[in-house]
């Protein structure tokens, strides 16, 4: 899955600690699709799915959030202390991120 993002000062990315608790909410995530799925297969009420939509969305986005912050602490925060353009960088990579986030 290497896109290009993966040079940071460590061996490990910034999320790699809690590479497990990110795996499980993720795996509950899946769980909140299929079950979304299966409401709408059994023609569920309209309100009902937009909740539980809603409960999803808000788990994804807060996933979103705690690899920001990872990544802040991690990462940016290597190559600020190394300066030089790596540093504005991922300072650009991490503003475009949050960017991203705001706008879902």
């Amino acid at each position: 899955m290497a896109d290009g993002h993966e040079n940071c000062a460590h061996a490990t990315h910034g999320y790699s600690q809690d590479k497990a608790k990110y795996l499980a909410r993720l795996r509950r995530i899946e769980g909140q699709a299929r079950g979304i799925h299966r409401m709408v297969d059994e023609d569920v009420y309209c309100i009902d799915i937009l909740t539980q939509i809603s409960a999803m969305t808000s788990a994804l986005e807060n996933v979103g959030l705690s690899l920001l912050k990872d990544h802040l602490n991690h990462c940016v925060v290597d190559a600020a202390r190394a300066g030089g353009p790596e540093a504005e960088e991922k300072i650009e990579e991490a503003m475009a991120a949050i960017a991203r986030l705001v706008k879902s």
